[in-house]
Parts: structure tokens; C-alpha cells; sequence
């Protein structure tokens, strides 16, 4: 008979990196490495590919809102149900059934990225948390910027050795369900209870154990206000890049062949980047840390369509990676901080504010850059909105006590 979960934090820990690998770096991030294939190919449109992105968007809030309120009784058959729906998800793309059929199938699979987010957070960090590895949760919220490294991998070597768009989903599909058989194997059920940390996960691509311990306050604050605000806007920031930056790449003859390589830098990056903002957060305190990785990412943005040398490419890799994931961290500590009693309705109202700006930031960027010719200005837009949520928080901090 094998040992408990809880004696093997480790491999517990594992199986939610591979299951976050599988549902959320290659079926939520996959589509920005393969979307310049398509847009060639098929043809599609800038703001046909960013209403690709936005229906996958869609998925994902209303799969994170759905599977918050699962009933706990069907939580591992959801997490199964989930895995395997992702990578199917991710291979049905591959299907050349016309942009109503891409986004369609890009909207089931938010949904199946979000069940995964949710269950596998719920099966795993509390079962840490019992076995006293609690610190093991940076592990399985690795999986992300694994994933996307991952992605960047299959697309980069099988697009260099002439696969075409239908040919890089279906490996993104396969390499989804091997990671997915493992996260199954590794993952076991058990009698965790979905609740406020069902919640959270869902509310964010990232969650963080730290969030249950901070203190409440009553009331909808101004502060809470603005931050549900400047979450927003990160939505729509954040999202521009991490939809187009391939794109943006291939537009640039000196600069396409690293398309690969980009991308794999922004997954690695984004790996290490919840274990570093927590760090930094304890430091400044977790409303200027939010401040601060939001005007990080913003340079990042920016130097994504302002320099155009390996310089600029670099900086706006490591800056988007090692930042989005950390902001989405943030935003939901500090979420929780200002709130009073049960935090549900406030990571709800978390949950809509990131989801419509994801929503509204590939659509509208597209729009535009279609209209200019270039992702120039809606970067730099998003360059502008990642500084407004900066500001809107980072001016009205509050110092932490002790």
C-alpha cells in the first residue's frame, strides 16, 4: 500500500508542477508561441488572434468561478476530469475547423485550465501545509513558468524542423497529457476540503498559503477599492505582451529567429518569480511590492516595442516572466489583508476585475495594432496601465506593522 500524500510532501508537491505545467504554461500559454504560425497560415488577423486569446480568457473565469463551487465530494474527479480535458483541449487545436471552432475550443480549454489551477491548489497545499512543508508550495506554482518553458521548447524545435501550426499544437497536446499522466499518478485524493483556498486559487493564476494567515479588516476600503482597480488594469496590462510577444518578434526580421528562446525565457523566469516577490514582500510590505513588480513589468512592456536590439528582448522577457505571476501573488495577499471576515467575496470580486481586463487586453490590442499597423501602441498603452495600477496602489501604501 502506498504512503499518504502527507509522507511524501515532495512528490505531492511535483505532481502540482506538472499538473500547473500541463493545464496553465502549455493550455493557457500556449497559443502565444504558435499564434504567428497561425496568423500566417490560416490567415488570422491581429484582432482575430486576440479574440482567440480573450475566449480562452473567458473560459478561465467562468471554469475558476464553477469549480470554487464544487462540492468537496467531487473534487479529485474533478481535478481528473479537468486534466484530461486540458490536454485534449490543447490537441483539439490543432483541428483547422475556422475562427468560431479556434475560440470555441480556446474558451473550453480556460475552463479545463482553471479546474486544474483549482483542484490540484486544493489537493496539494493544504496536505503541505498538514505534513509541514508548506514551503513547497513555490514548488507546484512553478509549474507555470515550466510550462511555458516547455512550450517554447516544442514549438521552437519542431517549428525548426517544419512543422506548421496544426502539426506544434498536437505536440503541445501530447507533451500536455504526458505531464498530465503524471500529476494524475503523483496527485493522490483525499479528504481536503474546497473552501476559502478553492477560492483563492481560482481567483489568480498563482496562490499563495501565506494569504490565510494575514489579519482582516472590515469593510470595503478605498484601499481594496483601488487595488481591485489597479488589478484590472494589471489584467489588461500584462496580457498584451504575454498574448503578442512572439508576434512582436516575428514583425522583426533580426529579432524572429529568437522567438523560442523568448518565450522559454519568460517561462523560466516566471518560475522563480512567486518564491521572489514573497521575499521582497516581506521586506517592503506587500502593497509596494505590488507597486513595484507592476512598474517592473511595465519597463518590460515597453522595451518589448521601444528597443530593438537583444537588449531590449531580454529585459522584456525577464521583466514580463518575473513579474506577472508574482503581481497576481500579491494582489491576492494584499486582497485578503484588506479584507473583513469571509474573504470569498473579495476574492470574487478579485477574480472579475483580473478576468475582464485579460478579457478586454487581447481584443483591443488587436483592434488597434490592426488599425497602426504595429503592437506599438497598444504595448505601449499597456506600458501606461501597468503604471496607473502602480501608482494607484504604491501612492496610498500603507507601512505594515512590525
Amino acid at each position: 500500500m502506498s504512503a499518504p500524500a502527507t509522507e511524501r510532501p515532495l512528490a505531492l508537491a511535483l505532481g502540482g508542477l506538472l499538473a500547473l505545467a500541463a493545464a496553465m504554461g502549455i493550455g493557457r500559454f500556449a497559443l502565444t508561441p504558435v499564434l504567428p504560425f497561425m496568423s500566417e497560415a490560416i490567415p488570422l488577423s491581429a484582432s482575430q488572434g486576440g479574440l482567440i486569446a480573450s475566449a480562452n480568457f473567458l473560459g478561465y473565469l467562468a471554469g475558476a468561478l464553477g469549480a470554487a463551487a464544487l462540492p468537496p465530494s467531487r473534487l479529485a474527479m474533478g481535478f481528473l476530469a479537468a486534466l484530461a480535458a486540458s490536454a485534449a483541449t490543447s490537441a483539439a487545436m490543432a483541428i483547422d475547423g475556422g475562427l468560431a471552432w479556434l475560440a470555441l475550443v480556446r474558451f473550453a480549454g480556460g475552463i479545463a485550465s482553471a479546474g486544474v489551477l483549482v483542484f490540484s491548489s486544493t489537493l496539494v497545499l493544504e496536505r503541505l501545509a498538514r505534513a509541514g512543508r508548506g514551503g513547497l508550495a513555490s514548488l507546484h506554482f512553478s509549474g507555470v513558468g515550466i510550462g511555458i518553458a516547455l512550450s517554447a521548447l516544442t514549438v521552437g524545435w519542431l517549428a525548426g524542423e517544419g512543422a506548421g501550426w496544426q502539426g506544434l499544437w498536437l505536440a503541445c497536446g501530447i507533451v500536455s497529457a504526458l505531464l498530465c499522466t503524471g500529476a494524475a499518478i503523483l496527485v493522490r485524493p483525499s479528504g481536503t476540503r474546497a473552501g476559502a483556498g478553492a477560492a483563492s486559487a481560482a481567483a489568480n493564476p498563482v496562490a499563495s498559503p501565506v494569504a490565510s494567515t494575514v489579519p482582516r479588516r472590515a469593510g470595503l476600503s478605498p484601499a481594496l477599492v483601488r487595488l481591485a482597480i489597479a488589478y484590472a488594469l494589471f489584467g489588461i496590462g500584462y496580457v498584451v505582451t504575454a498574448t503578442f510577444l512572439t508576434s512582436i518578434l516575428r514583425a522583426s526580421e533580426r529579432l524572429a529567429p529568437f522567438e523560442a528562446p523568448a518565450w522559454a525565457a519568460v517561462g523560466l523566469s516566471a518560475a522563480i518569480s512567486v518564491w521572489l516577490w514573497s521575499r521582497v514582500s516581506a521586506r517592503i510590505g506587500g502593497a509596494r511590492a505590488f507597486a513595484l513588480a507592476c512598474a517592473l513589468e511595465a519597463v518590460g512592456v515597453a522595451a518589448s516595442v521601444t528597443f530593438t536590439g537583444m537588449a531590449g528582448l531580454g529585459l522584456a522577457a525577464v521583466l514580463l516572466g518575473g513579474t506577472f505571476m508574482g503581481i497576481t501573488s500579491l494582489g491576492l495577499i494584499e486582497a485578503r489583508r484588506l479584507s473583513g471576515g469571509d474573504p470569498r467575496k473579495v476574492l470574487a470580486l478579485m477574480t472579475a476585475c483580473f478576468g475582464l481586463g485579460q478579457m478586454v487586453g487581447p481584443t483591443l490590442a488587436g483592434l488597434i495594432a490592426d488599425a497602426t499597423g504595429s503592437f506599438y501602441w497598444p504595448s505601449m498603452a499597456a506600458a501606461a496601465l501597468l503604471v496607473a495600477a502602480a501608482l494607484l496602489v504604491g501612492l496610498f501604501a500603507e507601512r505594515e506593522d512590525g
